[in-house]
């Protein structure tokens, strides 16, 4: 088993949106923010070789939109989905498997292309699967008011088109070592990797625990549409991953590729934060 991270780039948002009701006197030790209360923010993806499967969770953000929206996130960094993959010997081509965490435009921007002649958009991992959650697909495409401009048609219809749409189904397995499991604070049925690495648990946190900083049960961001649930969900879920010694795997964390929970008197806090060749060195 291979496990690659997959750097897509940097971008740039809000530090209120992302801390929720956390004060900035706080949040902006953790995440320090621009002039313009920016805070940068990774896009981080995780390749994943499981047998004969090359299996990539999230994208990114991709590079099809157009110059004014990539103009509101700052893109930022040297990375790219397409160059990263290269450096650990993958083509577009080989992956066999996508997860989709959930279709925020910076978690699948990166599952969808313009053809070489920019009329007509297209999958960019022609022989692979893209595994979602059904009711979150559906819900994507229906979506409330508040999550509109997170839902990008473009990024969404092409796999379906492409007869490439694959749901979970309800024991979660994608492959022998990857399993998956729904929550519902951050959006509809958001599904959360958990990854068997040689008898030890990496979960893929998406925007569940988007950073170390964001380990504390109320550091709930504003995106999230039942903030409730959310701290609900992280405070399950934390327990689970204190007792058992999971690793957690940190999409949004511009400086923190992994990290442990540790248990406090004040609640669950980051413990140890390492890149991924700390936790396979283990």
């Amino acid at each position: 088993m291979r496990l690659a991270t997959i750097h897509t780039g940097n971008f740039r948002l809000d530090g209120g949106a992302m801390f929720g009701v956390v004060p900035k006197s706080i949040w902006n030790r953790l995440n320090p923010s621009d002039e313009n209360n920016m805070c940068n923010w990774a896009m981080r993806s995780l390749l994943v070789e499981d047998g004969n499967r090359l299996i990539l969770i999230d994208n990114g953000i991709g590079d099809k939109q157009s110059e004014k929206f990539f103009s509101y996130y700052y893109l930022n960094g040297e990375h790219s989905l397409k160059r990263s993959l290269h450096a650990v010997g993958v083509d577009f081509g080989d992956i066999t498997d996508v997860i989709l965490t959930h279709l925020h435009f910076d978690h699948c921007g990166g599952s969808v292309q313009w053809n070489s002649s920019r009329d007509r958009l297209e999958t960019v991992f022609p022989n692979a699967r893209y595994w979602s959650h059904r009711d979150h697909w559906h819900f994507a495409f229906n979506p409330n008011a508040r999550e509109k401009a997170s839902f990008l048609q473009e990024n969404m219809a092409p796999i379906e088109e492409a007869g490439q749409l694959e749901f979970v189904g309800e024991d979660g397995r994608i492959s022998d070592n990857i399993t998956v499991f729904p929550v519902y604070g951050h959006t509809e049925a958001m599904i959360i990797p958990k990854i068997n690495y040689k008898g030890r648990t990496l979960v893929f946190a998406a925007d569940l625990i988007p950073s170390a900083a964001h380990v504390p049960v109320n550091y709930v961001m504003a995106y999230d549409i039942r903030p409730l649930v959310s701290m609900e969900e992280s405070e399950l879920f934390l327990r689970e991953a204190v007792e058992n010694n999971y690793t957690l795997f940190y999409e949004h964390d511009l400086l923190n590729e992994c990290g442990t929970v540790i248990q406090t008197e004040r609640g669950f806090r980051s413990g140890d934060t390492f890149d991924l060749e700390g936790f396979l060195s283990e």
